[in-house]
């Protein structure tokens, strides 16, 4: 959106607010066509045609443009895959390293045995040298292993596979894969043969930083036969980045190279397609799948009982479940929750007792998942007393109570006022050996807060540290809008800095908490320091933002301020809401022009940027 204002409201950035004079405002009863004249704005941006808003007082006017094209995405036609089947030749060997025999100009042999003494001390130092090289990448040093890497080749050294494929996984993990392509390049020219474990490895760290193009460059490198651990490497990132199709020209290649898919394969593949198309569409893989002679497994049928539950087809997913074991393949505790997380979703606890039941009865054992599914649903429904009974039942079936199952109920005592049962139970969980997570604490915090026990909060944070539990950004942002809410700025300004200084950076919501505080205390300008503050990390202040400062401004019956602080809201492009014109027409009134409001609000509720509900409300006030 292309905005053109005068020059006097282009304070680049609203630092020179306070520089917007009164010579703006010489008339009072010039209140209402400024107002109207944002109203036309507001009204105005719900179209999608150009329009111009004069602003009615001193030739001031906004120019807006709107120039959007929308076009939906072609969708290409699908195309039917059909796969072969799983190669009787057996795998089972294909990662492990068979041993490699090195050539040198001399005939030295990386097993270190020669001929020549010279070739034999060769070898001694090539043993040296890697024995080093696994201290290195052994005790974490990966910097200085890279460097020994690089002057080992540099001397003539043949580098060993194994430290130098830990090297990459090591560099992989901490997100170097520059570094981890850097050993892969080494070993290429150094003489020494990367196997497939080695090219996997750096394979996976490109694919868990989701940079798949890397990968593919890496598979087309390669130069030895990817295995089917490579292939389904790729299928899987592609697959949960929700490129199905491109995973299916992958599975192209892996087929063209004869490398067969195996159940994992089919079960990325069968994932996807549920998610893409559907469980109609992912039961032809299965059907394609068996009929090639590829057995789904149990965590097959797991991500098609969790689709067609997805669906809201409960009962058929509840028949499936019934049906695995003549399929040769039993129901796991994975497949009993996901079908007890849907009973609950849909409100079904006495379908949910009964599946319970039944796993005890075959014999499948439920988790601590299993339970905390269960606590969770009854906890949401106010059913604490029945999560209470769960809970002392876990031990019984040798389930551990943790945090998430303690939490629900935590938060359930605190929805309903009960702080003292809640602090009850936090006692117990402590007493058991459970102890809290940052949940559990912003739990008790946003209660305490929201119950006027701001100080108990404050005093709960500080403690925090010694519990060996870090604030995060939630935790502050709860008590700092708890001490603004109760008129203690001073403290919440306080923890803004000691958040800050832990390295948390605020965020919208912290700012807003601050600005409103300030506001309703009646320190605007403090509340236009903060709101300058947060333009200035970078952060888009939002309508709540922008209506505190106004509020505060009108109550300080400085109600021009507000309305130019109103025409730069607009300039930045946030959209005033009904709230805005409400506040600015109680602003107007409390300056001592009643019947200027009620016109105003009229001509505002006329215009449907004020609701006739809200403007009676508005009204009765004045």
């Amino acid at each position: 959106m292309d905005l053109v204002v005068p020059a006097k409201h282009t304070h680049g950035g609203f630092s020179s607010f306070n520089c917007v004079h009164r010579d703006i405002v010489t008339n009072n009863s010039n209140f209402g066509a400024r107002v109207r004249a944002y109203a036309d704005f507001t009204l105005s941006s719900r179209t999608n045609s150009s329009m111009k808003v004069f602003l009615g007082f001193n030739s001031c006017c906004c120019v807006l443009s709107s120039d959007c094209d929308v076009r939906k995405p072609d969708k290409a036609p699908k195309k039917k895959r059909n796969f072969y089947p799983v190669s009787s030749m057996d795998t089972s060997g294909s990662n492990g390293r068979l041993p490699t025999l090195t050539k040198s100009s001399n005939r030295h042999l990386s097993n270190g045995f020669s001929s020549s003494n010279s070739v034999n001390s060769r070898s001694y130092e090539d043993f040296e040298s890697n024995n080093h090289l696994r201290r290195l990448v052994r005790n974490g040093e990966l910097e200085e292993g890279l460097t020994f890497l690089e002057n080992m080749v540099s001397h003539g050294d043949i580098p060993d596979i194994i430290p130098c494929t830990s090297l990459i996984r090591g560099f992989c993990r901490v997100c170097k894969t520059k570094k981890a392509t850097r050993i892969l390049e080494i070993l290429e020219n150094s003489g020494a043969v990367p196997d497939v474990i080695t090219y996997n490895v750096l394979i996976s760290g490109y694919c868990k930083l989701g940079e798949i193009d890397n990968a593919l460059n890496v598979l087309d490198r390669m130069s030895v036969p990817p295995d089917v651990v490579t292939y389904n490497t790729i299928l899987r990132s592609l697959c949960d980045s929700g490129k199905l199709k491109q995973a299916m020209e992958v599975l192209d290649r892996q087929l063209q190279k004869e490398c067969y898919p195996d159940v994992i394969t089919y079960t990325i593949l069968i994932e996807a397609t549920c998610r893409e198309s559907g469980v109609g569409q992912a039961m032809k893989l299965v059907d394609e799948m068996r009929s090639k002679g590829c057995n789904p497994d149990v965590v097959t049928y797991n991500v098609l009982i969790n689709g067609i539950c997805k669906e809201g087809r409960l009962d058929e997913a509840i028949k499936f479940l019934n049906s695995m074991p003549s399929y040769g393949c039993q129901p796991n505790v994975i497949t009993h929750n996901i079908i007890l997380r849907s009973m609950c979703s849909t409100g079904r606890w006495m379908d949910a007792e009964k599946l319970l039941a039944d796993m005890l009865r075959k014999g499948c054992s439920p988790s601590v998942v299993t339970f905390n599914i269960l606590i969770n649903f009854l906890c949401r429904k106010g059913l604490l007393g029945r999560a209470i009974d769960i809970l002392e039942r876990m031990p019984k079936h040798g389930c551990t109570p943790n945090s998430l199952s303690y939490n629900p109920l935590l938060h359930g005592f605190c929805k309903e006022k009960k702080m003292d049962r809640a602090i009850e139970y936090l006692g117990i969980m402590v007493s058991r050996g459970c102890y809290p997570d940052i949940v559990t604490y912003n739990t008790l915090l946003t209660a305490l807060c929201k119950d006027g026990k701001v100080e108990v909060a404050v005093e709960l944070l500080n403690q925090l540290g010694s519990k060996g539990c870090s604030p995060v950004l939630i935790t502050y942002n709860t008590v700092i809008d708890g001490l603004s809410k109760m008129g203690n700025t001073e403290r919440a300004v306080e923890l803004l800095g000691e958040m800050m200084t832990k390295g948390l950076q605020p965020d919208i919501i912290t700012y807003s908490s601050l600005v409103a505080g300030l506001s309703r205390e009646g320190k605007v300008d403090e509340a236009i320091k903060f709101f300058q503050e947060l333009e200035g990390l970078g952060i888009r202040p939002n309508a709540i933002t922008y209506n505190s400062v106004i509020l505060g401004l009108c109550k300080a019956r400085q109600t021009d301020r507000a309305i130019d602080f109103l025409a730069y809201m607009v300039s930045k492009g946030c959209k005033p809401t009904e709230a805005t014109y409400t506040i600015l027409v109680e602003g107007v009134a409390y300056e001592g022009l009643a019947k200027v409001a009620l016109e105003l609000l009229s001509e505002l509720c006329k215009r449907g940027v004020v609701k006739r509900s809200s403007a009676q409300n508005v009204a009765v006030k004045m």
